[in-house]
């Protein structure tokens, strides 16, 4: 039977023994199938399949398969074997198996009070927010959809630490709050209504500069290590792992373009978010809401926060350096030239901001 059943009834057969959460689809998603636990950390499968194993190696047996958007339990981080091809030897167990981490966006269930109007300032109204569940679904409210990712996936959705824009709010005929998400940077021109709740508006104190007065800053990625340290004069104050670009597309073709260019780069544009979009048909990218944006390299080579994967310490990316949110927000805070609330975007001319010194090791 396991042969012949389609994804929907895998759900349906396997949500209790494999102590997963589901999510209804629309703007159900609070009333869930089975209860999410709010404020603990869970785990969102953020690749199409993956497989649950009996202790953590890729030889080990599967004991089952979860598909994109299912959560987890989180229990904990375990080192374990290292998968063929792979530089992460992160595994998360679950109560019931292992999932190689790289494939499992770590999230936490937060809902948040909607706002009862948006705030302004002199020039305009909205609000910058952060997703602070696992996802949201989104309503499309301009068809024609504008953006490729959007006829690409069954539902589109938004996901947990997703950083977009909101400029208006409306309460459905079900007395439901939703707020518009219009991207104000990037955007091919497509608008979304989403649930309110999903939402924490973020602050401006949130945005404040981290040791504004040090003035001899500079970032060295290390793509060899694939790691990122940030230094004061000769001192380290900060260092994460991060992903940078990969030497091989998803059909493991080798590729030359998507390497992040060596030297040193002054930051020059830093957003809270921006939408990306670029390459070929089969090898492009198009993404939403792509949080604590710096910019450093021609026009588009970024550190920047992640969501669609959790492969630290792995190359995948176009190019850019792949953080985590926390991470990369850090950097945001850190790095020259520091960015205002109200617009959440400034360029800068040459010399630039913070230099990014990117080597081999």
């Amino acid at each position: 039977m396991a042969n012949n059943i389609n994804r929907r009834d895998f759900f349906k057969y396997t949500l209790a023994g494999f102590g997963l959460v589901a999510i209804k689809p629309r703007l159900d998603w609070l009333q869930p199938v089975q209860e999410i636990p709010q404020g603990e950390r869970l785990g969102r499968i953020c690749v199409g399949m993956v497989n649950l194993r009996a202790r953590p190696s890729a030889d080990a047996a599967s004991v089952g398969k979860l598909y994109q958007d299912q959560l987890v339990q989180w229990n904990r981080d375990i080192i374990g074997e290292l998968p063929t091809g792979l530089m992460n030897r992160t595994w998360v167990e679950t109560p019931n198996g292992y999932l190689y981490a790289g494939s499992v966006q770590p999230v936490k269930n937060i809902p948040n009070q909607p706002v009862t109007s948006l705030p302004a300032n002199e020039t305009e109204k909205g609000m910058w927010v952060e997703v602070t569940v696992p996802s949201a679904d989104l309503i499309l409210d301009n068809p024609p959809a504008r953006g490729s990712w959007i006829d690409a996936v069954p539902v589109p959705r938004i996901y947990y630490s997703q950083v977009v824009w909101v400029d208006d709010m409306r309460i459905t005929s079900d007395g439901k709050v939703q707020y518009r998400l219009n991207e104000k940077y990037g955007n091919p021109g497509d608008i979304f209504w989403a649930a309110a709740e999903a939402f924490r508006p973020l602050t401006a104190e949130e945005l404040s500069p981290i040791s504004p007065e040090v003035a001899d800053k500079q970032i060295v990625v290390n793509v060899a290590n694939q790691t990122l340290s940030c230094f004061e004069g000769s001192r380290e104050v900060y260092f994460c792992r991060i992903s940078s670009g990969a030497k091989y597309d998803a059909s493991g073709n080798p590729v030359d373009n998507w390497a992040t260019p060596p030297g040193p780069h002054p930051i020059w544009r830093k957003l809270l978010s921006i939408h990306m979009a670029g390459g070929t048909t089969g090898n492009g990218w198009d993404t939403m809401g792509i949080a604590w944006t710096s910019l450093f390299s021609g026009e588009g080579v970024a550190i920047h926060s992640t969501f669609w994967h959790n492969n630290y310490g792995m190359p995948v990316s176009h190019g850019c350096v792949n953080a985590s949110p926390e991470d990369s927000k850090w950097i945001f805070r850190w790095t020259t030239p520091n960015v205002a609330y109200y617009p959440g975007d400034l360029t800068v001319s040459m010399p630039g901001g913070t230099v990014v010194n990117v080597n081999d090791g």
